[in-house]
């Protein structure tokens, strides 16, 4: 019986098939109700009024202390800690040793020789691995994402995290602080005071208008969270549910779960011995119509996710060989691809078929059902152009959208064809035997809402390209 990953691919032989057949289900945002009033509703208030998105379970908290914690996410990243200063945070991108990404969050310099790592699994994982094994001097807390299914048990995180978004955030801000807040620039931090308790914020942006990101001690989860509604009652302040709140990424530009590039190169080998049976690299669902039994097939690039803008060659880190052998002007760029409302409709409509098989289920707002989302984007003789990654529709735009990354040869306005379901059907339990479809779809840029290209911060949410 196996007892690491990399155990595991020995026996099966391709990760491939590990990954595309993962019993793993649908990825969920724990504990968050599914939606507060609808998820509709939900949607259009961080365009219309604002919301209230509780970051608090789905992500992990990596706390990382010591005289060389600022030395081991140096060494990780593809990022320049050139200018980093305390009170500052941000977007921390590592990759393998074959320049693929692991994953990204947002890093937190809270205060000398302390940071935080607040993202999905793989890139706290990677970045605990290299501090217990790599000479840092450093002390390591993984505080784990909230249990999928709780069923009744009790939930506890170190801190609460919530977010206040949308074109009335900063009333809400500042009602809630009692006093006149500093719009202070884009990921930088500092402190509020509200009922007193003393709170800690981030300039953040995720609808497009400026808003904070606020923390704090979790057990003050439920009292701060009642002021922030008090504080927003008559502003329009809806709560996010987990429903919705995923569903943001498709106006905003940010693609959440690219397949981390461990799994094939020598050297993660010691990596993927470390890692366990039951790790979310070892039980990630990859689903999609694009299938390949070279698993580097699946690996993306910075360039190809919109992050070519971070590389920084100032430091020496972990594929840096590998990213200067990389030609950026030829890779792969991430753009939306806006998908033709009649074959959506087909797709939808083809689960009351009661003659043959239908399509695969397309669900609301999120359609994506498995973790690393690859479906092939097809020119018209069917040559596979480039990938969607993150699939679902948006109540703003009125349309389905995927996130996708295509050759740079495809430009804005074309018409690609995403070919939707899996063939042959593998064995995720979130796939039912269906027929796959070609949706037609245009070409268009990234961030999608024009609201957010206008407004958000430079960088990857607005569309870099080389």
């Amino acid at each position: 019986m196996a007892n690491n990953l990399q155990e595991l691919i020995d026996e099966a032989g391709n990760p491939v098939d590990i990954l595309r057949n993962s019993k793993l289900g649908t990825y969920i945002y724990p504990v968050v109700p599914a939606e507060f009033t609808n998820w509709r509703r939900e949607q259009k208030a961080w365009r219309e009024t604002a919301v209230l998105y509780d970051q608090t379970h789905h992500m992990v908290n990596l706390y990382v202390k010591g005289p060389d914690a600022l030395r081991l996410l140096t060494e990780t990243g593809i990022n320049s800690f050139e200018h980093f200063p305390v009170d500052r945070a941000k977007q921390f991108v590592p990759v393998a040793s074959n320049g693929g990404v692991i994953g990204d969050g947002i890093l937190f310099h809270e205060a000398q020789d302390e940071l935080v790592y607040v993202g999905r699994a793989p890139g706290a994982n990677w970045l605990q691995y290299h501090a217990e094994t790599g000479g840092y001097d450093v002390e390591v807390t993984y505080d784990d994402r909230s249990n999928s299914r709780p069923y009744g048990k009790a939930v506890e995180r170190s801190v609460y995290r919530f977010q206040i978004q949308g074109p009335n955030a900063w009333p809400i801000i500042e009602r809630l602080a009692g006093r006149t807040v500093e719009q202070v620039k884009f990921f930088h931090m500092g402190r509020i005071e509200a009922g007193g308790f003393q709170i800690r914020t981030l300039r953040h942006g995720m609808a497009g208008a400026p808003g904070l990101e606020i923390w704090g001690p979790y057990e003050q989860h439920g009292a701060v969270r009642d002021l922030v509604l008090e504080a927003g009652a008559e502003f329009g302040i809806e709560p996010c549910g987990s429903r919705a709140y995923s569903s943001n990424t498709l106006e905003s530009g940010w693609v959440p779960s690219p397949l981390p590039a461990i799994y094939s190169s020598e050297a993660e080998r010691g990596f993927r011995e470390w890692s366990g049976v039951k790790s979310y690299e070892a039980i990630n669902a990859l689903a999609g119509s694009f299938v390949s039994d070279d698993i580097e097939d699946y690996y993306l690039n910075p360039w190809e996710l919109g992050y070519g803008s971070f590389v920084k060659f100032d430091h020496d880190f972990i594929g840096r060989d590998a990213l200067e052998a990389i030609e950026p002007e030829a890779q792969r760029r991430k753009v939306t691809l806006a998908w033709n409302d009649e074959d959506l409709a087909a797709v939808w409509a083809s689960f009351l078929n009661r003659d043959e098989l239908p399509y695969q289920y397309f669900d609301l707002p999120n359609a994506n059902y498995g973790s690393s989302n690859f479906d092939a984007v097809l020119d018209a003789d069917d040559n596979t152009v480039g990938l969607s990654l993150f699939t679902g529709v948006t109540a703003n735009e009125k349309r389905g959208l995927s996130l996708a990354t295509v050759n740079p040869d495809v430009p804005i306005g074309a018409e690609v064809r995403v070919l939707w379901g899996e063939q042959p059907n593998s064995g995720k339990t979130t796939v039912e035997p269906h027929r796959q479809f070609a949706v037609r779809a245009v070409v268009s840029p990234v961030p999608y809402s024009e609201v957010a290209r206008d407004t958000y911060h430079g960088g990857w949410r607005t569309g870099y390209t080389a």
